[in-house]
């Protein structure tokens, strides 16, 4: 064994016992993090996505300002670095959450529960958690006293979940840093992210109906109001979908379904509860028909759009419909749709304007990054040396927080084989998958800027 791979080893196991010294401060960061309920909000002066927004961005200013170089753009994102030399490392996390709009909890979602090894409360796994576990990680490597040949910059946004307008707000007062990941996806690394469409169409009320609360979810909650009927023969075709019904005034009743949310880039994880209503409903009302038609229960590929396709890197595209908002006589649906590295946004859209007749409201490209840069090599080799397991580059259908940006890329935090109900009712980050998070942090923040 060489002198370098000796204090390499001695210095893993330093920061293995940091680790177990700050767990419980992260796991008290943490909280405080959950407990700012940061889903976006109207925007005032100073407040560009909200109170809420606003108010966790200025709770991390406060936490970090006492231990590090602390800037405030405009309430947009902040950031936090060792010193005042140019960075060569970003590290960007968000602060905002989704809502918790139709989920059922086992806890108040922004009351942080501690139970069983877990941390519960919406954020705790996107994002909160993994950025309270790089703060950690940057304060492990300022307590090793080693020297920071290179300096490290956090960047914590607050509007990740709408767009992420935080990002090109930051981005015209200042630059990422050549070296840029963020813990906003899943272990080892997500080098590669499919493109996405946002797609909208507004269609004739002919009945009311409303489902789901964000566009990169699958819906659990949908309802619609109609004329009395009995529908109940249809209920029992949705196996994981549960149907009530609530009578009220002039003849009129409620039908409720409620199914299971997952994140748009993984529907088949779901039951929609939006399309499994719209197919119950398809003979009472023509909308519902045409929508069913378009996005029948239990699909996720876009068949029925005719925009199914897949690549061997990234593979198959997938198609959600995740919004239904009846208002001023019409109601308009939202889709959302992750498409494969080697299609262009045109290559759909123009099979979907055909079909629909709608319009996009946001469109992104696929994402990928040259997977043999010396960035990437000492992140993988991060990665092995602290897990012992084969580091891959992974592409993903998801889109993490470094999808716009030139040589970015998702380190962590998720780990393989974990399903912390992200976007989801009860999501939560284990408080052993924290510690391995500040480990891997830390020891990546010391392999890039404090080694040769």
């Amino acid at each position: 064994m060489t002198a370098s791979m000796r204090m390499r080893g001695n210095m893993h196991t330093r920061v293995e016992e940091l680790a177990d010294e700050y767990l419980d401060s992260a796991v008290i960061l943490l909280s405080e993090l959950i407990s700012v309920p940061s889903v976006m909000g109207e925007a005032s002066e100073g407040k560009p996505y909200g109170e809420a927004c606003a108010a966790v961005l200025e709770f991390a200013e406060q936490e970090l300002s006492q231990e590090f170089k602390v800037r405030n753009y405009d309430n947009h994102v902040i950031t936090a670095q060792f010193d005042d030399r140019e960075p060569e490392l970003g590290i960007l996390c968000h602060l905002d959450v989704v809502p918790v709009d139709g989920q059922v909890w086992t806890t108040p979602p922004f009351e942080p529960d501690i139970r069983d090894g877990r941390v519960y409360g919406r954020g705790a796994i996107d994002d909160k958690g993994p950025a309270a576990a790089v703060i950690t990680a940057m304060r492990i490597v300022r307590e090793t006293g080693l020297p920071l040949k290179k300096n490290v910059r956090l960047i914590l946004g607050s509007n990740e979940e709408n767009g992420s307008a935080d990002i090109a707000y930051y981005l015209t007062r200042d630059k990422f840093p050549p070296m840029l990941f963020t813990p906003d996806g899943n272990f080892p690394i997500i080098s590669a992210e499919k493109g996405m469409i946002r797609y909208a169409v507004d269609m004739p009320a002919d009945i009311e109906i409303n489902g789901g609360s964000v566009v990169n979810a699958v819906p659990e909650r949908a309802e619609a109001v109609l004329p009395c009927t009995d529908l109940s023969a249809e209920f029992a075709r949705f196996p994981g979908i549960d149907f009530s019904v609530e009578n009220l005034e002039n003849n009129t009743m409620r039908i409720i379904a409620r199914g299971t949310g997952a994140h748009a880039s993984t529907p088949e994880q779901g039951k929609n509860a939006l399309t499994a209503l719209l197919s119950v409903l398809s003979g009472v009302s023509e909308t519902a028909r045409f929508m069913s038609q378009a996005f029948p229960y239990g699909e996720t590929d876009g068949a029925s759009l005719g925009i199914r396709c897949s690549d061997p890197k990234s593979g198959g595209l997938t198609c959600v419909l995740s919004i239904a908002k009846t208002e001023g006589g019409s109601i308009r649906f939202l889709s959302d749709i992750r498409f494969p590295l080697d299609k262009r946004s045109c290559d759909i859209l123009t099979i979907l304007d055909q079909r629909l007749h709608g319009r996009d409201v946001f469109v992104s490209e696929p994402h990928s990054v040259d997977e043999d840069s010396d960035f990437i090599r000492t992140l993988l080799d991060v990665y092995e040396d602290v897990t012992g397991e084969k580091g891959e580059c992974l592409a993903i259908g998801g889109g993490t927080y470094v999808h716009d940006t030139e040589g970015g890329v998702a380190f962590g935090a998720e780990w393989q084989g974990s399903d912390n109900h992200m976007h989801g009712a009860d999501e939560f980050i284990g408080i052993e998958e924290l510690r391995k998070d500040i480990i891997m942090y830390a020891e990546t923040i010391i392999r890039l800027c404090c080694e040769e």
